[in-house]
């Protein structure tokens, strides 16, 4: 039962640490839906999208209001539209984008994910028309996020697919370059792509999924950086200890969300995603809680070392208090949204390079990183590349989401506002990896992927 001291600490987590729920996410199956009609089939998915979550922001602040937990997002992930496509013929998907981009705004959700391809062991039917169709979807349309899976630890790398990808990636923001180029900040490639992830870009809704569910994602790293603050000089494991019980404490009030709102939607509660999700208000930063650790500034020598302690806690902290953990779980480090590392980039502390270390021993990967406008495609393929060989041979989940700043260089920065914050524009290397990544073909998988 909570006494008086859990109920004032909680009062005060929210009022002076930033905690929060960062997202109710409602995952929807569109597995029976078929058509050869490309409209129709829009018309089914707008359909489906709108009666499954009808209820879902009402009952999100109807469970904000209850409890006193702010809930900042309330979004919808979808079947892998590629797999549904393929039952028309059609050269362009953009219509299905447009569909899912009417039923969220008529639900009144935040994003929707899942104008995604799952291709890490090659192209069936369907998913190369997804992804050429990424570019246009996310120019005409406001609240979809797309993604593309292009390895994983079993299957290998889809050398072919990172060569699209980066091509996609530059058209993605051309065309939104009159908005700060904020299509390519919708979309994600990913290593280990995971089926129940409630964080936007990269939500989609997986195949061994329920018809429909509700997973929950945490936050809270101005709770995390208040509390070490607070232990004053101590030890690195007693700072570690301290990280745990405070992710207990967060991720206890994300399974009480999760199972309100999957209860009164009638709908099965699926998982709490544990991670440390930043925003750009002061006082709710992920590089914050690394300089509160004993750096002057993050990026500089031990940062790596810090992060993998403060992942690892999270993780242990936060297994305890749910049965249900799930999602990419840990600590994210997105650049534009977390006004430490925006800092830290500013400062000149912290690299591309080094961030790309850093992915090594966190969640996810180099996310919401602006690059110079003029980068060529076959230098982001090669930068993704890179990043889903970490997530591979880890065995873990690494993703790039990064933002090429048309017509922008290093020193400039893209303004998006809100959440999505503000990038500075880093620098990338600017000697070329393009014979590499027109090879093409597949890098086998890692020996310890074969298992059984």
């Amino acid at each position: 039962m909570l006494n008086s001291y859990d109920i004032l600490e909680t009062i005060n987590m929210i009022e002076e640490e930033h905690l929060d729920i960062r997202t109710i996410t409602m995952g929807i199956s569109l597995r029976d839906l078929a058509s050869d009609d490309i409209n129709v089939l829009a018309d089914k998915i707008y359909d489906r999208v709108t009666k499954r979550a009808e209820h879902l922001v009402k009952t999100g602040e109807d469970i904000e209001a209850e409890l006193g937990i702010p809930i900042i997002n309330k979004r919808i992930s979808v079947t892998p539209i590629s797999m549904i496509g393929a039952c028309t013929d059609a050269t362009s998907y953009v219509p299905l984008a447009k569909a899912l981009d009417r039923a969220a705004a008529t639900t009144g959700v935040n994003f929707v994910g899942g104008f995604s391809a799952l291709v890490q062991k090659g192209f069936s039917k369907g998913d190369e028309v997804l992804i050429n169709s990424i570019p246009e979807a996310l120019a005409e349309t406001e609240l979809v996020c797309s993604s593309v899976n292009v390895a994983s630890t079993k299957a290998g790398i889809n050398l072919d697919a990172i060569k699209m990808m980066g091509g996609i990636i530059r058209k993605t923001a051309e065309l939104t370059a009159d908005r700060n180029c904020i299509g390519a900040g919708k979309l994600v490639v990913f290593a280990n792509a995971v089926d129940d992830n409630p964080f936007m870009a990269g939500a989609f809704h997986g195949i061994g999924e329920p018809e429909c569910v509700i997973n929950v994602g945490v936050s809270g790293p101005g709770v995390v950086q208040a509390a070490i603050r607070r232990a004053g000089d101590c030890s690195i494991n007693e700072v570690a200890d301290i990280i745990k019980k405070t992710a207990f404490k967060i991720t206890r009030m994300g399974q009480l969300v999760g199972e309100k709102a999957g209860a009164r939607l009638g709908v099965p509660f699926g998982i709490v995603d544990l991670s440390l999700a930043p925003t750009p208000a002061v006082g709710d930063s992920v590089a914050r809680i690394l300089e509160e650790v004993g750096l002057e500034c993050c990026g500089t020598h031990g940062t790596t070392a810090i992060l993998a302690m403060l992942n690892d806690a999270v993780k242990k902290g936060g297994v305890m208090a749910s049965a249900s953990v799930g999602g990419l779980s840990g600590a994210f480090i997105p650049v534009s949204e977390d006004e430490g590392m925006i800092n830290a980039v500013r400062q000149g502390a912290l690299c591309f390079d080094k961030l790309e270390a850093m992915t090594a021993v966190c969640s996810v990967g180099l996310d919401m990183i602006a690059i110079p406008g003029d980068t060529p495609a076959e230098v982001i393929s090669a930068i993704i590349a890179d990043e889903i060989a970490i997530g591979v041979v880890n065995t873990k989940t690494t993703a790039v989401r990064v933002i090429p700043a048309i017509g922008k260089n290093v020193g400039d920065e893209l303004e998006f506002g809100g959440l999505l914050g503000s990038a500075p524009v880093m620098d990338v290397h600017k000697f070329s990896p393009a014979k590499f990544i027109n090879r093409g073909g597949r890098i086998p998988a890692p020996i310890h992927s074969l298992k059984n």
